[in-house]
Formats: C-alpha cells, sequence, structure tokens
C-alpha cells in the first residue's frame, strides 16, 4: 500500500555565518516566511515547524499558502532531499519527483547518454531504459540532437528531454512544484496528455501551487500551509 506520514515533523536548515542583528533576522524572515533563530553560529531557519499529516491511495494532493509558507520545503523532504531535523516521516512507495529537471543531466554528454544518467538516478534498470528508449527519443522531438552533447541545446530542449525521461516510467507518488509547462504551445499540449495520463497511473499525487483553478482541476484535497505549519487541510467536491 502507498503512502506518506509524517508525525511531528520539523526541518531547519543553518544559514552560516550569519550575523544574528535583528535587521538581518527581519529581512531574512521576509523573504523565507519560515521562523527563525539564532545560536553562536549563526541564524536557523524552521522551514517545517511540527507538521503531523496523511497521504493515502489515491489522493491528489494540492498545497497551498503564500512564498516561504514551506510547501517546497516539505516537497523536498518527500523527494529525500531535505532530513528531518525532528519527527518522523514515513514514505511508502516509487516515488516521480519533477522538481528539478536539470538534476543528473550533464552539458557535456550526449543526449542519449544523459537519458541513462537521469535513469540511474531514478533507479530505472539498464534493461528498461533500453526497452523505452525509442519512445523517449521520439516524444522528446529532438531528432538527431539526440547524438548531440546537451551543451548543444536551447533550454526548451533541454527540458522536453528531461520531461519525456521522467513521464516515460509509472510511479506511486509524485511529487510537483508547480503544474508543469514544457516548450511552445504544440509540445505544451502533448505533454499536458501525457502528464495527465502519468499522474492518473500514480497512486498519490503532491502538488505545490499558486494557482487556485489547477488545484481544484486536479486535486481532491487541498492543505494549506503558513509559516511552516498546516493551518487548514480540506477534501474539495
Amino acid at each position: 500500500m502507498t503512502y506518506i506520514k509524517g508525525e511531528n515533523l520539523t526541518i531547519h536548515y543553518p544559514i552560516f555565518g550569519s550575523s544574528s542583528r535583528s535587521f538581518k533576522k527581519t529581512i531574512i524572515r521576509a523573504a523565507t516566511g519560515g521562523r527563525i533563530a539564532s545560536d553562536a553560529r549563526g541564524i536557523n531557519i524552521c522551514a517545517i515547524d511540527n507538521i503531523s499529516f496523511s497521504f493515502t491511495e489515491g489522493e491528489r494532493i494540492g498545497l497551498v499558502g503564500h512564498n516561504g509558507a514551506g510547501k517546497s520545503t516539505l516537497l523536498r523532504a518527500l523527494a529525500g532531499v531535505y532530513a528531518p531535523m525532528g519527527g518522523k516521516l514515513e514514505v511508502k512507495g516509487k516515488i516521480a519527483s519533477l522538481l528539478d529537471f536539470s538534476l543528473g543531466m550533464d552539458s557535456e554528454f550526449t543526449g542519449y547518454e544523459n537519458i541513462f544518467m537521469r535513469c540511474v538516478l531514478m533507479g530505472i534498470a539498464k534493461s528498461e531504459v533500453y526497452k523505452h528508449m525509442d519512445d523517449i527519443i521520439e516524444f522528446s522531438e529532438l531528432g538527431e540532437y539526440i547524438k548531440m552533447p546537451m551543451r548543444t541545446y536551447s533550454s526548451g530542449m533541454s527540458l522536453r528531454l528531461a520531461f519525456s525521461i521522467c513521464t516515460t516510467f509509472p510511479s506511486d507518488i509524485i511529487l510537483m512544484d508547480e503544474w508543469l509547462s514544457i516548450g511552445d504551445a504544440d509540445f505544451s499540449k502533448k505533454a499536458e496528455v501525457r502528464l495527465l495520463e502519468f499522474i492518473k497511473k500514480s497512486s498519490i499525487l503532491v502538488l505545490a501551487s499558486h494557482d487556485p483553478e489547477q488545484i481544484r482541476k486536479i486535486c481532491s484535497r487541498v492543505v494549506t500551509m503558513d509559516h511552516g505549519h498546516i493551518v487548514d487541510d480540506n477534501k474539495i467536491n
């Protein structure tokens, strides 16, 4: 069974070498929205503050709140990027993190080589990569550029390749920071169809967004965050 459970989860990170003078504390508080504590080493940002939650199979979770509310930090904790400083976090299921498309991509390697690089980080067996290679290349529309170093790609071409890789292999849990819009109008249209199908095959989606319409369209539950706390949690009818 796929699920995500957090119990009294707390995450903070230090700003080393920063002065604890009140002016700097005020600036950081305004920029991050996080609670701030200081010690002899500098300033600590408390991005997630003692929250508990449970996401289960079939749920489409929308994370909402102002910039600095803790949405992105929570997503990165679920992806394994940030370790809890307090409490517990338990994630059961294979995760597809659509948070950073550049992860594992090297500009000196060809598109073909980068498919393998990214898939290694995703835990995909080489035999599976070979099985889906033609589909990845065809969907990306890179043609002969797949044999060229990624430094010769435009930013749009790089995104198309990364998107094609990430959405080829089904996962139990999908993590997204804002809804994805990839490439020009034609590619974006087919990418959205593929993304919706990718989400449909998953057990749990966690999407952070500032777009209320997108949240209503995609999600079945809305979790509102504010200064590292969960302040509201409602089903969408």
